[in-house]
């Protein structure tokens, strides 16, 4: 489609148009003060090409007053702009972009629908530079001195995607440390490091200009080996950090809270959802730099600690949705309606919509097809409610992107139709096609057909479904004592819910009970001693010690657990259960832990400092090494927690002796955050941080040093001296990682959720569903879930409570009907689908002809293992039944083709 060039350059450089998205749903369009009608009268293009006259630029600012109780702050934040620093030549140099900019190249409904092209002469790039830390780490003027968190992983995401596009291109990441902290992001920096023509170069990088002719940029760099060198890019990314939102300060004092040096929100480390003016949150990166699925849990933290205070108000000022009656097609000849989305441009840029549109016309029972530039926006649902009731639609099929995300909003929409939603079909036509046949245009165009085709003929097989209405148990269960096991059982229990905490120790506390200081100076223990005597003394939390868990059954809202504690044994019925069973520290068999006494692990090391420890108030010299028993071949992840550990243990050491001489030795420094700054106060007190590399590992032996003195001799490869060093040490300090508790696995066989590859707890989804398991439920919050410093444990476990309370605040609980049923008459009870099955939906019982299996249709999640091991073909799974899927064949592969 093209737009004129005004209207181009409105949406490419003033980017005044915007889609406003909750969980990836548009939902409203609008316009920001950048708009050139707003500005100097021009331009209203949007105005005249929007059909439903929905953009009115003649609207005037109104403003209203509302009385609320609780207020949550999510302005988000804003993006570095290069343009104070002259040296990146943004805005100079046409070939240099941001990272944001490359996110919009990269988009479909970028300026060049999703071609990643040069804006100097519209050609495609083959040699890409990502420069990194632009604005961040950086003390100078106009420069942030705090780490962004996530521009590291945003680089290698956007390098992926640059090899998707084109796999032959060349991408370079000029790096300082490579930050990829967070749950997954290590396997993904080795994932990316393994592409081809893909190079990662330690070096702080400049850019020199541009070749007059090509216009590439030209990058200096320094090289340990062969010095300054300058090479040239077709084009460079600069990986801007994150600033602020732009008006902080002003809506710091409308509200009247208080910010920090860097224009972020004060918070309180112990619970950091909460500002200096009680009432009013903060969630998401105000709170400072965070990734998506830190974000998300800190929405939800924000609405759990409003909900304690708004619980006396809870369910007053909702109202029930009423659907018209549901119409029954049972006997009804299939009348099917087909809906094609562009999806804006994610799926037209690459399917021609109007030729698939025209193929579907002529098949078999439909009577309407449609095209919606996002059958997803709140007009296209009216529209489809709309033709299913004036065209009598007993089937509809959606051809848009993957049901995961958009199967139950379209599901509603048949409701408000008024037919059953289980006749509903979403044919992928762009995870499965457009995304995947970028260069394929016509293949991508005959294969959405074919997907479609196989939507509508497996529509016709579809039957009503009734879904269960369960009454929903109040109380929640919290395995798990430690701290963000604690959190979130009291704030469930502020909201009015009774809550069964569980320890397996004989004591809560969990690793907290190790740890004596945070980086920011809090005394965890003055902290921890609090939190432990707030849950003991309310009335709601009821304490179980020396808990063992013998048995777990049940389904969402009706959970019966037993176990045995120091008050004997104990069935707790309830209705939500949180995982928070925490993690454990790694026990070294490297660097003569466990041979030798001077050698110590992290934790070990604070708990000396705490009580004053001759040894370490003695000692000279001190050597820290990182990564111990995490990055290896065993455990590919990052511990996450260990580099900000080893800061503040090094702090504290210099307050205890500034004379001591204090020795880093790390892979990357991973203080990401706020705690970039302490890394920085390390260094200025005469911490010394050298870096080794998994090829080259320290090397640790008892020697004496040149005083006589019996010290550990630590001999490491400096890279920027190219020579072996020598450290004398008194005591050697571990860096050990963070690693699943040894219950993970009972745990995780008993609630029935999984594990993930590095042995903690999987969630449902990393960033939509970042503290549910795909087990209704069943939700999760702290260590368990992965390695995290105390502030994000926090927000987790205020997250997860929020979670839990989203589901304990009904009566009653919705489940799904497309779930598994057995012909008595054919099954042979051999036992196979009940050993498949991850959910124990499945049990036996006496029949007439022996035993038989049944399924329990309230915990059966519909995964289809079992139907498809059952020798018999005695379970069928409603929903997706043999005759279902063999339509979808049948279509996609006519008879006299098979034949053939």
């Amino acid at each position: 489609m093209e737009y004129p060039d005004q209207y181009n350059q409105d949406i490419s450089t003033n980017k005044a148009v915007h889609i406003y998205f909750a969980q990836a749903i548009p939902l409203i369009t609008y316009i920001d003060e950048s708009c050139l009608y707003l500005k100097e009268k021009k331009c209203r293009i949007c105005e005249s090409m929007c059909k439903n006259e929905a953009i009115d630029l003649h609207q005037i600012s109104r403003k209203m007053e509302l009385k609320v109780a609780a207020v949550i702050l999510s302005p988000g934040y804003d993006v570095f702009d290069p343009k104070v620093r002259d040296e990146y030549g943004y805005g100079r140099l046409q070939n240099v972009v941001t990272g944001m900019d490359y996110e919009r190249l990269l988009c479909a409904t970028g300026p060049y629908e999703g071609r990643i092209l040069r804006a100097s002469d519209k050609r495609h790039p083959h040699n890409i530079a990502w420069i990194q830390c632009v604005g961040s780490r950086r003390d100078s003027e106009g420069d942030n001195d705090y780490c962004s968190a996530v521009c590291c992983t945003y680089a290698q995401k956007q390098v992926i995607l640059t090899k998707d596009h084109n796999s032959g291109a060349a991408c370079t990441i000029f790096h300082n440390d490579v930050r990829s902290y967070g749950k997954g992001f290590e396997a993904y920096y080795q994932r990316v490091q393994e592409f081809p023509d893909v190079r990662f170069v330690r070096s702080y990088a400049s850019i020199a200009g541009e070749d007059p002719e090509t216009r590439n940029v030209i990058i200096r760099y320094a090289t340990e080996s062969q010095g300054v060198k300058e090479e040239s890019f077709d084009m460079v990314v600069l990986s801007v950090g994150l600033n602020p939102p732009a008006d902080h300060k002003a809506l710091a004092k409308t509200f009247g809270i208080e910010i920090n040096r860097h224009g972020f929100c004060q918070i309180d480390s112990a619970n950091p959802m909460v500002t200096t003016r009680p009432g009013i949150f903060v969630s998401g990166a105000f709170q400072g730099p965070m990734d998506i699925p830190e974000s998300v849990f800190t929405a939800s933290a924000a609405g759990s600690q409003c909900g304690e205070l708004l619980n006396y108000r809870r369910g007053k000022l909702t109202t029930d949705r009423i659907y018209p009656p549901e119409r029954d097609c049972a006997a009804d000849e299939p009348r099917i309606g087909v809906f094609v989305c562009h999806c804006g441009s994610n799926i037209s840029r690459v399917v021609d919509v109007p030729d698939t549109v025209a193929s579907i016309r002529s098949l078999p029972h439909v009577v309407h097809v449609q095209d919606q530039l996002f059958s997803c926006a709140t007009n296209s649902m009216k529209a489809i409610v709309d033709t299913v009731k004036e065209k009598a639609l007993n089937r509809v099929v959606i051809a848009a992107c993957s049901p995961r995300t958009l199967e139950p909003l379209f599901r509603d929409t048949l409701r408000e139709a008024g037919i059953n939603k289980y006749y509903l079909d979403m044919a992928n036509i762009r995870e499965h096609c457009s995304w995947c046949h970028v260069r394929e245009k016509e293949a991508a165009t005959a294969k959405a057909r074919d997907i479609i085709r196989m939507s509508v003929a497996r529509s016709i097989d579809l039957e009503a479904l009734q879904e269960f209405d369960l009454p929903v148990n109040k109380a929640a269960l919290v395995v798990g004592g430690g701290l963000a096991g604690m959190t979130c059982a009291l704030s469930i229990a502020e909201q009015g819910h009774d809550v069964h905490l569980l320890e397996r120790e004989s004591e809560l506390g969990g690793t907290a009970k190790r740890l004596h200081s945070t980086l920011d100076g809090r005394d965890v223990q003055a902290d921890l001693t609090k939190l432990i005597r707030r849950v003991y003394s309310h009335p709601a939390i009821h304490v179980y010690t020396d808990a063992v868990i013998t048995e777990a059954t049940g389904y969402v809202g009706n959970f019966v657990t037993r176990l045995t504690s120091e008050k004997g044994v104990t069935a707790i019925e309830h209705g939500a259960v949180v995982i928070a069973i925490g993690a454990e520290e790694y026990r070294p068999v490297e660097y003569l832990y466990g041979e030798d006494e001077r050698v110590l692990t992290n934790l070990e090391l604070g708990e000396r400092i705490a009580r004053e420890d001759d040894t370490v108030s003695r000692a000279r010299s001190v050597m820290m090494i990182q990564c111990v028993g995490c990055r290896n071949e065993d455990r590919g992840y990052c511990s996450r927690v260990c580099c900000s550990h080893s800061i503040k243990n090094a702090l504290k050491l210099k307050e205890i002796n500034p004379d001591m001489d204090v020795a880093v030795a790390f892979r990357d420094m991973r203080t990401y955050g706020f705690n970039e700054t302490y890394y920085r106060e390390a260094s200025r007190k005469g911490v010394r941080f050298i870096r080794w590399t998994p090829a080259d590992p320290p090397g640790v032996e008892r020697a004496r040093a040149g005083d006589g003195r019996p010290v550990l001799q630590v001999a490491l490869t400096d890279s920027v001296l190219g020579k072996r060093l020598a450290f004398d040490a008194d005591l050697l300090v571990l860096a050990a990682a963070v690693i699943p508790p040894e219950s993970a696995q009972e745990i995780a066989s008993l609630f029935k959720v999984p594990l993930g590859p590095d042995g903690f707890f999987q969630e449902g989804h990393v960033k939509l569903r970042p503290v549910e398991f795909a087990a209704s439920g069943v939700f999760l919050c702290g260590l368990a879930h992965y390695p995290k410093l105390i502030p994000e444990a926090v927000n987790q476990a205020y997250g997860a409570a929020g979670r839990v309370l989203a589901l304990l605040s009904n009566d009653i609980v919705t489940v799904s009907g497309a779930v598994c049923e057995v012909h008595e008459r054919t099954c042979t009870g051999c036992g196979a689908c009940a050993a498949v099955c991850s959910y124990g939906a499945i049990e036996f019982r006496k029949a007439k002809q022996g035993q038989k299996a049944v399924v329990n249709p309230v915990i059966c999640k519909g995964d289809g293992l079992c139907n498809a091991v059952c020798p018999t073909g005695a379970i069928v799974l409603k929903h997706f039944t043999d005759r279902q899927i063999l339509s979808q064949i049948d279509a996609l592969i006519p008879e006299s083709t098979a034949a053939k």
